[in-house]
Formats: C-alpha cells, structure tokens, sequence
C-alpha cells in the first residue's frame, strides 16, 4: 500500500474515533510531528507502529492496512 493510501486510511480511523492529531499522538507516546507525517505519507511506518495505531484507535490491524484495488 502506498505511503499516500495509508496515511488517508490513519486519518480517517483517527478523525473517525473523534481524536486530534495531537490527542493520537498522546496516547501513542509519539511526536504531533510523526502522526502529521504518517498522515501525509512522508513517513512509511513499521509494522509495529502499525499495530500500535489500530491498538490505539481499536480498530483491527487488517482493517487500518485493507487495500481496495476496486
């Protein structure tokens, strides 16, 4: 999946959940500025970054990196 696709897919689930970046950020442990940067996709995360970001926005791991190739 595209760094693009994925950070959209963050946001979404984030602004889903009623959460700022900065409150994200927070219960993550991370910088505003990591969250901002997965978002716009100039950072690619791990896949532990990744699991902690479906942990924290409780949605599943498979859900947050599902691709529609439709």
């Amino acid at each position: 999946m595209g760094n693009n696709r994925l950070g959209n897919r963050i946001r979404s689930f984030r602004k889903l959940k009623g959460l700022t970046q900065q409150s994200l950020a927070e219960k993550m442990g991370v910088s505003l500025s990591f969250v901002g940067s997965l978002e716009r996709g100039t950072r690619m995360p791990t896949e532990p970054v990744l699991r902690k970001i479906a942990s924290t926005l409780q949605v599943d791991y498979e859900e947050l990196c599902a691709i529609n190739n439709k």
